[in-house]
Formats: structure tokens, sequence, C-alpha cells
């Protein structure tokens, strides 16, 4: 079953280690105190928005029908099958910046050069091995999850039925 990144915004601490989370599991080392010393230095595919008293991670939420995959001339852009995330295949990239004109939710980037796309993966290698994304993993307040829509809806339903006791307040129906 196809796994999401699910963001509890009111956990998120706006810390920033999913960030150096990422950017270490992208690195060509993948040990921090290594990448922090690689030219060119690791880019996170995640970043951590501010907004008016709260933070959120943001990355590719990688949509059911992608804007971005569609608009790629090159298909450097594509998944797998239609459970996998959304890829990329550095060498078909020409650098159009199509996908970041596309991409709905503005977290599709290039690096400083502009030469190479910077977008989340799901650490589709990591997930592969049974463990989580390292964005997750990083996460110290629990923020972030790797969740099936089943375990959302069972989460949403869990909530719905305590908020609807909470209501009831012990008066008979």
């Amino acid at each position: 079953m196809k796994h999401m990144l699910v963001v509890n915004v009111r956990k998120c601490l706006g810390c920033k280690s999913c960030e150096v989370a990422c950017a270490v599991e992208h690195s060509e080392s993948r040990d921090l105190f290594t990448a922090i010393q690689e030219k060119p230095a690791p880019r996170t595919r995640v970043r951590v928005g501010q907004g008016e008293g709260f933070a959120v991670p943001l990355q590719c939420r990688h949509c059911e029908d992608a804007p971005c995959i569609k608009i790629c001339p090159t298909a450097a852009l594509y998944r797998a099958d239609a459970d996998s995330p959304v890829v990329l295949n550095q060498d078909q990239c020409i650098g159009c910046n199509w996908c970041v004109l596309a991409c709905p939710f503005g977290v599709i980037s290039f690096d400083a050069q502009g030469r190479t796309l910077l977008k989340c993966d799901q650490c589709f290698e990591r997930v592969e091995r049974g463990e989580r994304p390292a964005c997750v993993e990083g996460c110290p307040s629990g923020a972030l999850a790797f969740k099936t829509a089943d375990e959302v809806v069972a989460g949403k339903q869990a909530a719905s039925l305590v908020q609807i006791e909470a209501g009831l307040g012990g008066e008979d129906a």
C-alpha cells in the first residue's frame, strides 16, 4: 500500500532537523560529520516553512496525478508504478524548469548552480530496506510520520470519536 508523509503542524518545532537528515541522506558519505565538509555541500529536499506562529516541513507530496510528470518533456520525472513516489532520473533532466512551474506546492527547486533538480524522493531506497524516510527519522518531536492512507483515516476516525465523546459530557443521549 502507498505510504505518504504526514505532518502534524502542532508538533513541529521548526528545528530543521528534517532538513539536516534529508541533506545527510542525500550526501555522498551519508554521514553527518563527513557530509558537512563535502563539496558541493549536500542539499536538502525538504524545507521548513515559517508561518505566523507555526512551522511546517514542506516537501513533494507525490501527487497521484503529478503535474510535474505530465509536463516533463524528457520523462526525467517518473514513478515506477502507481504506488511509487515521483522520482528523478538526473541524466534525463535538461533543466527546463517546467516542473518547478507546474508544482502546485512549490517544493521542486534547483541547486545554486541551476544544474541539479532537488525534490523529495521519499527516500525510496530506505523505504525499500524497511526504514522510514530520513526526515521522519530525524524529527525529534514526531511531527512527521510515514503512513498509509488507511492509517491516516483510522487516526482521523479515532480523533473524531474522542471529540464526540468529549462533547457528550456524560449526558444521556
